[in-house]
């Protein structure tokens, strides 16, 4: 059973007890609580928590827990209709609604209920987090000299020198001076794609892609326009074709175990990128999520696009947290020329700076000996994952095909039968008690043929694993009868 549902049950059932005590009552000691639902210290820790963020329970340290008053009457619910109108925008005349589509975003951010198996999340389970390493490097951050201080609006420095090492390879071809800390990916992303294209300009973007990039797009009022993929990555001469048609400036890609497909751009369309770009004076933001997920029996990498571009053309986008933890939201925009100084005008009016603690953290973290062994452990971990996964598969779902298997990431690019409907497998997978991500959110027009992307980096392990595709043929039936 995963931690988190192991809380989500202890909540559930503490909070059906708590008609037993008066208001102000004490609760059973947290040791009484461990021996009688034989649960962690840890697990009774978090579900007080969380009924103290209900305002059930009150907490204070060193007594223990105690029921709080009831609430009074609920407040009258007001009439927020008038809203509607104000959240909308005029348009030649029109009132046209204006909305802002985190669907597809929050398919791999949601937790799911207790007892669902997670194969659509999009982070490293508990289990796979170097968690005593961050903690470790949360503790000696904290008594650093000034940690606690205002940080350079860039960042801190030893941390974009570690960044411009990791993004300019050994050559060495990025500069710390080139580099601005982030909150993580999605927020340098999205800065990238506000500072690139102004607000109802088509941004060229790879078809499938990831849907956060999607959804930062249109919520910067961008129209994304689809450049076709296949398996060695995006198709450099429909990318010249649709810089001519759309007009746009800017095209973003992944060109490293690209999400969802998995594919890794070709040798031979490297160049081509660059090159098709600068003849249309556009920019390639060039996300590169999951460098640091390379699977144990992964060939050498690529260098990162960037490091082969002194021109400027590329806007490197990279983030430590899909390697380490949902909550280090720590990453780098690498660029150069003056659109370095619009992208650093954009993340200080967002947001001033990443807070020096967490900075501090993250340079504790890869400047310590954890941080290699982490990488070697999630290496070795992904690839028996992967292969207990694709096994599943061609053991349950034959029909199901993965038509690439990337040595890297965390997840397969699954290829259905015609006949199915994914957004219908992907409910009925749910009411199956597995999660899955249905293709269609990942693609920014129609899509060619349905999809599933499998996760294999969320779950406890190959047992939940083979679990979880089990239950995903028992939905498949009701998607797909024939």
């Amino acid at each position: 059973m995963y931690e988190r549902n192991s809380v989500a049950e202890l909540a559930e059932a503490l909070k059906r007890e708590l008609d037993r005590y008066s208001p102000g009552e004490k609760l059973p000691s947290s040791r009484a609580l461990v021996e009688r639902f034989r649960v962690s210290p840890v697990t009774v820790s978090r579900a007080i928590a969380a009924l103290a963020a209900e305002g059930l329970v009150t907490t204070r340290p060193g007594a223990g827990a105690f029921r709080t008053a009831p609430h009074g009457a609920p407040a009258r619910l007001g009439d927020t209709s008038w809203q509607q109108v104000a959240l909308s925008v005029e348009s030649a005349g029109e009132v046209v609604p204006r909305s802002v589509d985190a669907s597809g975003v929050l398919t791999t951010l949601a937790e799911p209920p207790p007892g669902v198996i997670e194969l659509s999340g999009g982070y490293l389970h508990p289990a796979l987090q170097p968690e005593r390493a961050l903690a470790a490097a949360l503790g000696r951050a904290g008594r650093r000299p000034g940690a606690w201080g205002r940080p350079p609006i860039e960042g801190v420095t030893e941390l974009r020198a570690w960044f411009a090492r990791e993004i300019g390879g050994p050559a060495g071809t990025v500069a710390a001076s080139e580099v601005l800390i982030t909150a993580g990916g999605q927020s340098a992303l999205t800065a990238a794609l506000r500072a690139l294209a102004p607000p109802g300009a088509p941004v060229l973007v790879e078809s499938p892609t990831y849907p956060g990039m999607l959804a930062a797009a249109r919520a910067s009022g961008l129209r994304p326009v689809p450049v076709p993929t296949d398996a060695r990555g995006v198709r450099t001469d429909l990318l010249a074709e649709a810089f001519r048609t759309s007009g746009a400036r800017v095209f973003v890609c992944q060109p490293l175990f690209q999400n969802p497909t998995g594919a890794v751009l070709a040798d031979d369309r490297r160049p081509e990128v660059i090159r098709v770009a600068r003849e249309a004076g556009a920019f390639v933001i060039e996300d590169d999520f999951a460098r640091r997920l390379a699977h144990e029996d992964a060939p050498p990498l690529p260098p990162t696009l960037a490091a082969d571009d002194p021109d400027g053309i590329v806007v490197h986008v990279c983030s430590l947290t899909k390697a380490t933890s949902p909550s280090l939201r720590v990453g780098a925009l690498a660029a150069r020329g003056p659109v370095l100084e619009r992208l650093r005008a954009v993340q200080v009016v967002d947001s001033f700076f990443v807070p020096r603690p967490l900075q501090e953290a993250a340079l504790e973290l890869v400047g310590s000996p954890a941080w290699t062994r982490h990488r070697r452990t999630t290496a070795a971990e992904l690839r028996v994952r992967r292969e207990a996964l694709l096994t599943a598969l061609h053991r349950e779902l034959p029909a199901v095909s993965v038509d690439f298997v990337p040595p890297g990431g965390f997840h397969v690019w699954a290829r259905l039968p015609d006949c199915t409907d994914d957004a219908a497998l992907s409910a009925a997978a749910l009411r199956a008690g597995v999660a899955v991500a249905s293709g269609g959110p990942y693609h920014p027009a129609e899509s060619v043929a349905p999809h599933l992307r499998l996760s294999f980096a969320a779950v406890a392990g190959t047992a939940e694993l083979a679990e979880g595709v089990s239950r995903l043929r028992t939905a498949f039936g009701t998607a797909c009868p024939s």
